[in-house]
């Protein structure tokens, strides 16, 4: 009897198991070569399944995403997840200082949970220049069906993929930085991998919409370099999201997206029923490209107006603007996310700073070639991912911890070095990024949102945080930093792993702009950070060796 009553105590447990595991999302990607012609050129392109851009991944929060990924390409492939957190899960954040690459003719499963998030988001590989190719699409986290959303729902959803493009292939664009010279200017924009050009009557619509109704765009820029503002003829932009956060609901004519980040705005279809221009336009450029889409109206008649909406100025009165629109976006503190409790219930403001790093681009010469890095220090890739190297105890035969200081060294040539810092599980931090270049910058941060504080010309010093906004700053996982000057952003170090902060300039983060910051659980426990996974592929000097003891408790 007594055993009778533990079996079915097991087979109750099972199945309320069963039962409260979150719903699976299961995707077989082939990945590829085809040719494609996003500015007319015809260029060998990355696929997905046929698809440039690739297919998208349409979830809700806490999903579990599995990506059977084929590799058929003739060189090595890592796709990430850009934004999505992979909480206790660095193992699947597919960056070369995590995972070991997919190998031609090879594939392996990504299996992650979109664990407390929603939002607009957009994967892409991170090997070598095949960003420049494709391989990139969108992944859109929707809210749960019991968490209100503040706006009532859309009539339908629009994804949209903007970046700047290169004619010449990823090859042709690794080989010139290699060689120690830069890639140069972009070729032009895309919108969802076409440059649609004023007056092509035969261009296939980006969006129909039905009058009267409402509907969301989902944008990201997936390029390169170069900032991008879009904007609807004769439609205002009403932003209710960025990057994962409800935001107060201020209306735009036209909005700067920069390299790396994604929104959400709703555009209500209430103008005269015909096509309209959706308009993306480069930022900050000598030579602004341009490239425009169709928004059609459903049974409407007539084309677009030939006359665009015009972009913001591009002199400092340009960049004004765009850092007084920074500051317009506030974090909505009435709306719940992807938790029940609002987003205000987090105060931020409040809690004590417990290390400031500060952090400073450079570029320099090194053996006569071009490199980019962080306080002195260009970053260099290796065999055996960081994240490897450190769970198998050999981090010393990898990498040196802390090369990188919380203070910019001196200027000069940068040390060119795998870069990795140490930081201190659930420590809340400060990082300032300063910029005393003359062309903007856009950094990610991986495993992460931050607090996005402020942006601010000229150079930080501790008393400019009276500048901070510690109220409704919106938490985010990217942020900018306009020519000479300045952004702070605040976090909590609470998702044990390797993470990587980087460039979104994807020819600087090559070149060495980025770096890893190490969270380490000294527990040692499941409640903080997951077991290597069974099938995870290993290489470099850790391939071949047993396992190290695996975690244990919850």
């Amino acid at each position: 009897m007594e055993s009778r009553m533990i079996l079915v105590a097991l087979l109750l447990s099972v199945s309320i198991g069963v039962m409260a595991e979150d719903p699976y999302l299961f995707f077989d990607w082939k990945v590829t070569y085809g040719t494609i012609a996003p500015l007319g050129v015809p260029q060998q392109g990355i696929l997905i399944n046929g698809q440039f851009p690739g297919p998208k991944i349409n979830c809700t929060s806490n999903n579990n995403i599995v990506v059977n990924v084929f590799n058929y390409l003739d060189e090595p492939l890592l796709l990430s997840w850009s934004g999505v957190q992979q909480r206790k899960n660095s193992w699947q954040d597919g960056t070369p200082g995590t995972m070991c690459p997919i190998l031609p003719g090879q594939n392996y499963t990504y299996h992650f949970q979109v664990k407390d998030q929603i939002g607009s988001y957009f994967y892409f590989p991170t090997t070598g220049l095949q960003r420049a190719s494709g391989g990139i699409g969108m992944l859109q986290i929707h809210s749960r069906d019991l968490i209100p959303v503040p706006f009532d729902m859309p009539a339908n959803e629009f994804s949209v993929i903007l970046g700047d493009w290169y004619n010449k292939g990823h090859k042709t664009l690794k080989r010139l930085l290699d060689s120690g010279r830069s890639i140069g200017k972009p070729d032009g924009i895309v919108i969802n991998g076409k440059s649609g050009k004023v007056g092509d009557l035969a261009a296939e619509p980006l969006a129909v919409m039905e009058p009267g109704k409402t509907y969301r765009y989902r944008v990201c820029n997936a390029g390169l370099k170069n900032s991008i503002n879009f904007r609807l003829q004769g439609h205002p932009l009403k932003l209710v999201e960025l990057e994962g956060s409800h935001t107060v609901q201020n209306v735009y004519d036209s909005i700067d997206l920069h390299v790396g980040q994604c929104m959400s705005v709703l555009v209500t279809a209430n103008q005269a029923p015909k096509d309209y221009y959706f308009v993306a336009s480069s930022r900050f450029a000598r030579r602004p490209d341009v490239a425009v889409s169709v928004v059609r109206y459903a049974n409407g008649n007539g084309p677009a107006s030939p006359v665009l909406p015009p972009a913001p100025a591009e002199n400092s009165a340009g960049i004004a603007w765009s850092m007084n629109q920074f500051r317009s976006f506030r974090w909505n503190l009435t709306a719940s996310a992807a938790r029940p409790n609002p987003q205000g219930s987090y105060h931020y403001g409040k809690i004590d700073i417990t290390r400031t790093i500060k952090l400073t681009n450079t570029r320099s010469l090194v053996d006569g070639k071009l490199r980019f890095g962080v306080n002195g220090v260009s970053h260099v890739d290796t065999e055996t991912p960081l994240k490897l190297a450190e769970y198998f105890g050999l981090s010393d035969k990898v990498f040196k911890y802390d090369m990188v200081k919380d203070e910019p060294a001196p200027t000069g040539p940068a040390v060119v070095a795998p870069s990795v810092v140490n930081a201190v599980f659930r420590n809340f931090v400060e990082i300032v990024f300063e910029n005393h270049e003359k062309t903007i910058q856009t950094w990610h941060l991986d495993g992460y949102s931050f607090f996005a504080v402020a942006i601010e010309p000229g150079r930080w010093s501790p008393e400019k945080r009276k500048l901070y906004n510690l109220q409704d700053a919106v938490s985010r996982h990217t942020i900018h930093v306009y020519p000479n000057s300045w952004a702070a952003v605040m976090t909590t170090l609470d998702n044990a792993g390797m993470w990587n902060l980087r460039s979104e300039m994807w020819e600087r983060a090559y070149l060495g702009q980025q770096m890893y910051i190490s969270v380490l659980s000294p527990a040692k426990s499941l409640r903080d950070e997951y077991n290597i996974p069974e099938a995870q592929q290993l290489c470099g000097i850790v391939k071949g060796l047993p396992k190290p003891t695996p975690y244990s408790g919850t």
